[in-house]
């Protein structure tokens, strides 16, 4: 099983078979992108794939207009030769520049208990060593709370952090279950349904459902 936003590395014929099957203004890139030993990042599955196959998506640096190329792929479950999950934020702070270093760092070390993950440009800066990251781009965290009182506090902690970074993300529910937390707050208020991401669809769902998954104390 992949989940969401974890990293994976292919086989040779796991990227011929990629390289083939993508459209051929990609291709010398994606050849780059192997020839490099970058991992490609799970995203959904597409909803006519094969079981046997995984949906990845390999994101390129924004262009000079600020344009981002995303590209889709589909390959074989066994041509993936590793996965790991998303990049723990605490590996990530000693490539990032001031100011955000210094409040991530602060984040990190207040977020006692709670696991913490980066994905979207910052983590793709520390991966690759492009530029990635720009004034208008985000920092996203995936936050996997196990208990109501890990969800409450990890809101409370990205609410506070988010007035002085950009901040954005999901949490991630022990069912793998994925909600935007801005989203989460916006409809914990309002009494609304959010909108769920799984591995293979997209529905809403009311918060008593997900917090459900909870583990009870």
């Amino acid at each position: 099983m992949f989940s969401r936003h974890n990293l994976v590395w292919l086989s040779q014929q796991g990227w011929r078979d990629a390289i083939d099957a993508a459209a051929p203004e990609h291709r010398g890139v994606l050849e780059n992108w192997r020839d490099n030993d970058w991992p490609a990042t799970v995203r959904r599955r597409d909803t006519h794939a094969d079981a046997n196959e995984v949906g990845l998506g390999v994101a390129l640096p924004p262009d000079a207009e600020g344009r981002k190329v995303r590209i889709a792929l589909r390959v074989q479950a066994l041509e993936v030769t590793r996965s790991i999950p998303p990049l723990p934020l605490k590996s990530v702070l000693p490539a990032l520049a001031p100011p955000w270093r210094e409040e991530l760092t602060v984040l990190d070390n207040r977020a006692v208990g709670l696991v913490l993950r980066v994905y979207g440009s910052v983590a793709l800066q520390v991966l690759t060593g492009q530029s990635y990251v720009t004034p208008q781009s985000d920092v996203d965290l995936l936050f996997y709370p196990a208990t109501q009182q890990q969800l409450n506090a990890g809101l409370a902690l990205l609410a506070f952090h988010a007035t002085h970074l950009p901040l954005d993300g999901e949490i991630v529910f022990p069912s793998g279950q994925a909600v935007a937390w801005k989203e989460w707050l916006q409809a914990q208020a309002a009494g609304a349904q959010v909108l769920v991401k799984e591995q293979d669809a997209v529905r809403l769902s009311p918060l008593t459902a997900l917090l459900a998954t909870l583990r009870q104390p």
